[in-house]
């Protein structure tokens, strides 16, 4: 430097990581205004209403159980079905899996407006309801999820000082053939029961069908798989590296793909059933009933079937299509939004059309309406920057991707 000359100090560049976690602290302080609001005031600062009772929450608590169904996906593909390959994943499936079932329980926190009475379900017991069912089911498998992400937690780094603590870790580890089989029963159990929650509804025409178990179970599986790989790529491509193989990043693709194409053979003809070759005076009048005052058309046939279905099962399944990273993202992610595409559609059009007994009916015309309010979307935004947290933290901190640990070790 020449005599005389001043060094300017060139100001620090803030990296991409430290702007994702400023963007989920925004996110998770916005969630804690709307929860603050919900638990002081109730739920009169939504737009719940008792006609429709369910809304953005309850679309988000479906949603993150159905994309956590990756968790016994790969949990029974790869140690009930032998398919080691899938080991590569299974880890961070179970843990996408309880982030998902963690999150879906905030969401009913806030929804069922005394969440101090969260243990009333375990004390009085209610056989004959649906809910009730899936209440035991999702706290069951929470438990088991827990159970099988322990030996994961317990292989970092910041529990090197508790040998004993990799013990247990270890021993649970065994039993995760034994987690496997008991989280593929509850998992199954609970997945087809909340379709069944309107498909046992004789009053709810438009979901009063055998079919809703058999659809969500399925969704569930083609959606939860797909949510897994699409973090996976994301994960993998800010980190600059494969976090898992090529051969089972084809095969994840693939079976997606194949789970894909068999929701949409269902739901097709589910469709075809109810408002093609039947019509059913009661389905047919509450579907005319939505269609001239939603956009439930519009987004079944755009939304669902075709970004959330068709596109990604042809993308999952031409071969040339899936051996490209971008591709995969893409379709991985029209998968997911198909999913909660799903579950808004199921959860609001069987309250928005009124039973025809319904008092309130006004002729042909759906007397409800929902739009959410402020406090229910910044809780929404809250719980979503949870689980960004959560996974980011996870595959920074944790052996999630056992292929990266080799990587390391070698």
């Amino acid at each position: 430097m020449a005599t005389g000359q001043i060094a300017i100090e060139q100001p620090k560049r803030v990296n991409a990581l430290t702007l994702w976690y400023i963007l989920i602290a925004v996110m998770i302080s916005i969630g804690l205004w709307g929860a603050y609001n919900v638990l002081r005031h109730g739920l009169g600062v939504t737009n719940l209403t008792d006609q429709v009772p369910w809304g953005l929450w309850i679309t988000h608590d479906l949603s993150a159980i159905g994309l956590g169904a990756g968790a016994f996906a790969f949990s029974a593909i790869a140690y009930l079905f032998r398919y080691t390959k899938f080991q590569e994943i299974a880890r961070a499936a179970v843990y996408v899996g309880f982030i998902g079932y963690t999150s879906a329980m905030i969401a009913l926190a806030m929804d069922i407006g005394r969440p101090d009475r969260f243990y009333h379900p375990l004390i009085f017991w209610n056989v004959h309801s649906v809910l009730w069912e899936i209440t035991w089911c999702v706290i069951l498998y929470s438990t088991i999820l827990f159970f099988e992400f322990l030996p994961v937690l317990l292989e970092s780094p910041m529990f090197d000082r508790w040998p004993r603590l990799r013990v247990i870790g270890d021993y649970l580890h065994k039993l995760t053939p034994v987690f496997a089989v008991m989280g593929l029963a509850l998992s199954l159990l609970h997945q087809s029961s909340l379709g069944a929650t309107y498909g046992v509804l004789s009053g709810r025409e438009i979901w009063y069908k055998p079919t809703m178990p058999v659809m969500f179970i399925v969704s569930a599986v083609a959606a939860g798989t797909s949510l897994t790989l699409f973090l996976t790529l994301v994960a993998g491509a800010f980190m600059n590296r494969e976090l898992i193989s090529e051969e089972v990043k084809m095969r994840i693709a693939r079976f997606s793909g194949y789970a894909m194409l068999a929701y949409l053979y269902l739901k097709l003809w589910d469709w075809a059933a109810t408002s093609y070759y039947s019509h059913a005076p009661g389905t047919a009048d509450a579907l005319l009933r939505l269609e001239l005052t939603t956009p439930y058309s519009r987004t079944f046939w755009v939304f669902e079937v075709l970004l959330g279905a068709l596109i990604p099962a042809v993308i999952f399944l031409y071969p040339g299509f899936r051996r490209n990273d971008r591709l995969l993202i893409i379709a991985a992610g029209l998968a997911v939004f198909g999913l909660v595409v799903n579950r808004w559609n199921v959860t609001l059009s069987g309250l928005v059309v009124p039973p025809v007994w319904s008092p309130g009916r006004l002729g042909q015309v759906v007397v409800y309406t929902y739009f959410p309010s402020l406090v229910e979307i910044a809780v929404t935004i809250g719980i979503i920057g949870y689980g960004f947290l959560m996974f980011t933290l996870g595959v920074r901190h944790l052996p999630l991707y056992p292929k990266i640990e080799d990587e390391d070790a070698h």
